[in-house]
């Protein structure tokens, strides 16, 4: 059997993008490596993360030129992802999240050492930092 070597994208649905940039940009610190009135994409170190419009992913997709075609996609309700933090950066980033009027939800402590701190963006996807020790692969 062909074996997968990882996830290249993860892929959150907004219904609005200009608010969903400022909070990936301003209160996460992320970067956006491209972006239309569609689609925003960050670059992670191991993936990346797309952003995409509500309603703006529901039909095929033609490239340009003879790149081929991206088939309608779509997401709904509230989605998780975790992000990846040193765990010299758990306090750091407790602070920062607070200081953005960002609420905590919740802060688990995992058996081998992970702490992870939850919290909401602003289409209430649930959003997880987490520090090492949580996977066997993290």
């Amino acid at each position: 059997m062909p074996t997968i070597k990882g996830v290249v994208e993860t892929v959150l649905y907004t219904r609005n993008m200009r608010l969903a940039r400022y909070f990936f940009e301003s209160v996460m610190g992320l970067t956006p490596h491209t972006a239309d009135h569609r689609f925003t994409a960050y670059a992670l170190e191991w993936n990346m993360l797309l952003l995409f419009a509500d309603g703006e992913t529901s039909e095929t997709v033609e490239l340009p030129g003879d790149m081929g075609t991206i088939p309608p996609h779509d997401g709904s309700g509230r989605q998780h992802i975790a992000f990846a933090i040193a765990a010299d950066a758990l306090d750091d980033w407790a602070k920062h999240l607070q200081a953005n009027d960002i609420a905590i939800e919740g802060q688990t402590r995992w058996p081998k050492g992970a702490v992870s701190l939850y919290f909401r963006d602003p289409d209430g996807h649930l959003l997880e930092l987490v520090t090492p020790g949580i996977w066997p692969n993290y």
